[in-house]
This record gives C-alpha cells, structure tokens and sequence, in this order.
C-alpha cells in the first residue's frame, strides 16, 4: 500500500465527491491521477520539441514578431 499526504480541505472533498457520485475513492483518486499524469506528459513533450527548436535555431524574425503584434493590437 502506498501513502500519500492530503490537505484535510483537499481530503474532505474528495470524500464527499466519492459519497456523492456513489464511486469508489479508489476509481477517483486513479483517473484523476491518470488525467494529471496525461496532461503533465503532454505539456513536458510540448517543451521539448521547443526547446529543440531553438537549439536548432529557430525563432522568430524580428519582423514576425512585429508583425504578431501589429495583428493583436496594442
């Protein structure tokens, strides 16, 4: 079994959403952490593709950026 720390407000509700919805806290607790887990991985892999993009070198033109701007408005 594996331990955690919980906020008790945090804890709190999560035990009422379980009471609440009728589901188990276990079912909870993994898909949340499924979701997190998933959403974290993609934004970890959006990074890197970045971040190997400006290794190689590319960025924006100055005049690109001018013109975002110019397109966003002040």
């Amino acid at each position: 079994m594996n331990m955690i720390a919980i906020e008790d407000n945090l804890l709190e509700r999560f035990h009422r959403l379980a009471l609440e919805t009728h589901r188990p806290e276990t079912d909870i607790v993994q898909e949340a952490l499924s979701i997190y887990l998933n959403n974290d991985a993609q934004y970890v892999e959006v990074l890197r593709q970045r971040m190997e993009a400006a290794d190689r070198g590319e960025f924006a033109s100055d005049q690109q950026v001018e013109n975002l701007f110019a397109t966003l408005g002040d």
